[in-house]
Parts: C-alpha cells; structure tokens; sequence
C-alpha cells in the first residue's frame, strides 16, 4: 500500500471531468422528441392540467437529462475510483464480465464492482451481480487454487449500515471510498477537485438545453397543436396509442 498523493487525484480530475460534461451534452443532443413522446403517457399529462407546450417540452427533457446523467456520472466516478485504487494498491481495471475493480492486499484478490448508489438495482440485478461474482471466483480459482477472493458491491455515495451481505459485502460512500484507497477522508477531499471549472462547464451546457428546449417546442407546436395555440390531445394521444 502506498500512500495517496491528493494533488495527483486532483490532476486526474481536472484532466479528466471533460469528458463527464461532453457526455451530458452529446445525450442530450441524440434526444428525439417524437421517441420520446412515444414512451411517455398522454393520459398523465392531461391528468396533471398541463396546459402549455413548455411544461410538456421541458418535463420530457429534464427528465431524460436527470437519468442520463446519473448514469454518466456513474462511469466517470467508477473511472477515478479505479485510477485511486491503482495509485494506492496497484490495482487494475477487471478483464472479467461484471466486475470492474481488481486489487490484491493482505493476501486477499478483492473483485469490486462499482455502482453510483446504494439504491442501484431491483432483486433481479441483485441476482445477476451475485452470479457474475460466482463466476468470477470460479475463473480465478481456475488458474491459482489457493486464492483467496473477496467480492465487493461499492457505492460512491450512500450509508449501509449493513456492509456484510454473506456472499458479498457492500460498502457505500465514505466506506467505499476509503476501502479503495486507505483514506478515511477521501470521500469529502474529492468533492472540490471534482467542481472544476463547473460554472463554465454548466454554462455550455445550459446552451444546448435552451436551444433543444426551443427546437422541440417549435416541434410539437407544428405537429401537435391546434391554430389556437391549444395542444391537440386528441392528435397527441393517437400518435402515441394508435393502432399503426
């Protein structure tokens, strides 16, 4: 183990959260309003008295920005998570379906798969992640028997008071972030690195959302509305419910 050098964590960052905003932008510009239309439900807007085209407009899109971005940020922090742990322990990016983290320490290979929050997946996703830790263990053993092998479900952020779930443990937030790295304080050092040049980062992006907000605007409008400026439910229902 060595010890953590902050300044090279920061580096890493700034080098780095680029790729996080250009994310955001280029999924919000492959948004189509008329796919995404069609997975919406037009009963509900009607039943919330949405009258005007914006509150429409900009319920889909922000939406659509909240759960793309989780999943971005998500990979990024997964990439500096994996990046610390390199820099302390020598570990690596797994090669093994599932799992995202190896690292060896006290005589023990611990494989970690990374998630944003504690609250990531349903029992079905729980179930999948269980196997692809059965099967990790197997491909290891395959090629040293003698290998002791711990898995791992880290979360970025989040408390679980219960980190020892019997086939894996779970560690979240402050936990996590020292069990990768030996540094109980990490979790709260990170957080000023990672707002590096956020306002002009969020400016550009504030940019294409107004004009994605004004381009699919003016696209419902022609499409989706009556001449007196009222939406056509009746249109806007058969586009999305009609027999094609």
């Amino acid at each position: 183990m060595k010890p953590l050098k902050i300044e090279k964590v920061t580096q890493y960052v700034e080098e780095n959260i680029g790729v996080f905003h250009k994310k955001r932008i280029e999924s919000l510009n492959k948004l189509k309003l008329k796919l995404v239309l069609r997975r919406k439900n037009p009963y509900l807007f009607k039943t919330k008295y949405i009258l005007t085209v914006e509150q429409i407009i900009k319920g889909l899109t922000d939406a659509h920005i909240s759960s793309s971005e989780e999943g971005i940020f998500g990979n990024w922090l997964e990439g500096l998570a994996i990046f610390i742990n390199q820099e302390v322990f020598d570990g690596w990016k797994s090669g093994i379906t599932g799992i995202d983290l190896e690292f060896d320490t006290d005589n023990i290979r611990y494989i970690v798969t990374i998630k944003s929050g504690p609250n990531w997946g349903n029992s079905s996703q729980i179930t999948k992640m269980k196997s692809d830790f059965n099967t990790a263990k197997k491909t290891l053993r395959t090629s040293n028997s003698g290998i002791i092998v711990m898995p791992v479900n880290g979360c970025c952020y989040g408390i679980d008071n219960k980190p020892d779930k019997g086939d894996y443990f779970k560690y979240c937030g402050q936990e996590f972030w020292e069990f990768i790295s030996g540094d109980e304080d990490l979790y709260t050092k990170i957080i000023e690195p990672i707002g590096f040049k956020a306002k002009q980062r969020n400016d550009e992006f504030l940019q294409s959302y107004s004009q994605m907000i004004n381009k699919f605007t003016k696209e419902f409008v022609n499409d989706f509305c009556l001449k007196t400026g009222d939406i056509d439910w009746n249109n806007l229902v058969k586009y999305n419910s009609g027999k094609k």
